[in-house]
């Protein structure tokens, strides 16, 4: 079992969420975003967080959602958590983790150290932050685009509460983002992909083999 917190995002079929669980994941994401190849809607969210035993954390992933949208979420019954990919604000996301009861994390967009700096205002709004790569202006996804940031950015901060690491990770150089950043879990997505979207039972397991040599 790995000391380090593995997320593997965006699933969407039964064979990747049983492998993900298998290899040692201690969270699976579950992207409800249509604009995404990874989207799956609140039917197959509960089919597949059905899946998993108790202790693996399920996690939905949502950019700028509605209250609608969060009642949908919520009233699945599968979901631990709240992943926050848009715009959201700290008002915003202490709103949702109000109106959810569930634990809210936010993504974070880096490409500078000021980035960093100004997730600081989530404080107590949010249960983690999760730090990933800026993607470009104009972009259609706000994130699972295998982009990464410069990781030493994060080298001596304090980061305030629970975060973790996402953004271009991969078997090849999660074990250097690990000794570069020190992060306490690590969320990977198209790392894990044969194709956008397709996620592979190897890649899966031999990423979750190389986090827990970290």
């Amino acid at each position: 079992m790995s000391r380090l917190a593995i997320k593997i995002c965006g699933l969407s079929t039964a064979d990747t969420v049983g492998a993900a669980v298998r290899a040692g994941a201690s969270h699976i994401g579950f992207v409800h975003f249509p604009k995404s190849p990874r989207h799956v809607d609140t039917g197959q969210i509960r089919a597949l967080a059905a899946i998993a035993p108790a202790h693996v954390e399920r996690v939905g992933v949502v950019v700028d959602p509605t209250d609608e949208l969060l009642d949908e979420l919520v009233a699945t019954g599968a979901l631990t958590a709240l992943q926050l990919h848009g715009k959201e604000s700290a008002q915003r996301a202490a709103a949702i983790r109000h109106r959810s009861g569930l634990s809210v994390w936010k993504a974070i967009a880096v490409k500078t150290r000021a980035d960093i700096d100004a997730a600081s205002t989530y404080t107590g709004a949010v249960d983690l932050l999760l730090f990933d790569a800026k993607t470009p202006d104009g972009a259609a996804l706000p994130g699972g685009m295998g982009l990464r940031f410069d990781w030493t950015l994060l080298r001596g901060v304090a980061v305030p509460g629970p975060w973790g690491l996402s953004g271009g990770l991969s078997a090849d150089n999660v074990a250097e983002a690990v000794r570069i950043t020190g992060a306490p879990l690590i969320d990977v997505s198209s790392g894990v992909e044969s194709a956008p979207g397709i996620k592979d039972m190897d890649k899966i397991i031999t990423f979750c083999k190389a986090v827990s040599q970290c």
